[in-house]
């Protein structure tokens, strides 16, 4: 017997600083198609923010739509202000914000989170920390997230609540070393492929540090290479190495994290293994991501919202 078509039901958009992604999304939070443009909120086409959702949406059904990440943010298509923690589910649905595009679909908007204790804030990492939650479950006991990053984000969850977090802005200090001070002196723009040996080598550095911390490592950075015993081709990694320490390192200093708590990591695959290389440093414990957090956050939170029409009804919520 010919299986019926999965019958699609919301359209969820992670959108970013750089890019968009949308999900077309079926029964369950199954992604019956996904689409990808780089169209972030700082990157637009012509048109802007109504010209990009019509283009990434382009012959899909009319559904609700829900959006998280910077779309909503100061700078995004509509400020939503963020939601106090300890945060559940619950509390960002109530939160909800919204945007009607010119071609008449309305974009609901999925706040952040605020950490008042250290002045502290996310945005759309709260969806992926749901989506986690969902497709492990036994997390929402009480677990340690990593989310890394172009700002990594350390979050604490108890009885299904963000109780805490903390933000490490390691990729966005990698990025400015690596391309605009002398320690990128003579590199290329694109970064050489991963040589692990010099990553683990910056990462130990950075263990070793003591209290001087990472901050007084940097230079050897540069001072190696002149000195012959690091390989220019070497210095993205061993910066990288060094900057990804120094985060797991303060971690541990400051409480987040210790050897007999095993992490859970959330984000990009590539990245995720990364940190878990430099975990072996300090023998920590990480468990690689789950996949599909992002678009699974996305539907969890529109089921709570009740924002997808009933079996048999079609139309925008």
């Amino acid at each position: 017997m010919k299986e019926s078509t999965p019958r699609p039901r919301l359209i969820g958009l992670d959108w970013g600083t750089t890019g968009l992604r949308a999900y077309l999304m079926g029964e369950g939070g199954r992604v019956l198609e996904s689409r990808e443009r780089p169209w972030g909120i700082r990157h637009l086409p012509a048109g802007g923010f109504d010209a990009a959702l019509d283009g990434i949406v382009a012959d899909w059904p009319d559904l609700p739509v829900l959006a998280s990440g910077m779309v909503g943010s100061r700078g995004g298509w509509r400020e939503v202000p963020y939601v106090e923690l300890p945060a559940t589910i619950d509390a960002v649905v109530v939160a909800l914000g919204s945007v009607d595009s010119v071609s008449g679909r309305r974009v609901h908007l999925v706040p952040g989170l605020r950490n008042t204790v250290v002045a502290d804030v996310m945005r759309g990492e709260e969806t992926e920390i749901f989506g986690a939650l969902a497709l492990q479950p036994v997390l929402a006991g009480r677990s340690a997230l990593l989310l890394p990053g172009t700002h990594s984000k350390w979050v604490n969850v108890l009885h299904g609540r963000v109780v805490d977090f903390a933000t490490a802005m390691t990729g966005e200090l990698y990025t400015a070393l690596r391309h605009h001070s002398i320690l990128g002196a003579g590199l290329g723009k694109d970064d050489p492929p991963f040589d692990q040996d010099a990553f683990l080598r910056g990462a130990q550095s950075a263990r070793d540090s003591g209290a001087g911390g990472a901050l007084s490592r940097l230079f050897s950075s540069r001072a190696l290479v002149l000195t012959g015993e690091l390989a220019l081709p070497a210095v993205p990694d061993y910066l990288s190495g060094l900057l990804i320490g120094e985060e797991l390192r303060s971690a541990i200093a400051a409480g987040r994290v210790n050897t007999s708590t095993p992490l859970q990591l959330i984000g990009n695959p590539v990245l995720c293994r990364r940190y878990a290389v430099a975990a072996s440093c300090f023998e920590l414990g990480m468990a690689l991501p789950p996949r599909g957090a992002a678009a699974l956050g996305l539907w969890q939170i529109a089921r709570a919202a009740g924002l997808m029409p009933e079996s048999g009804q079609v139309g925008r919520s």
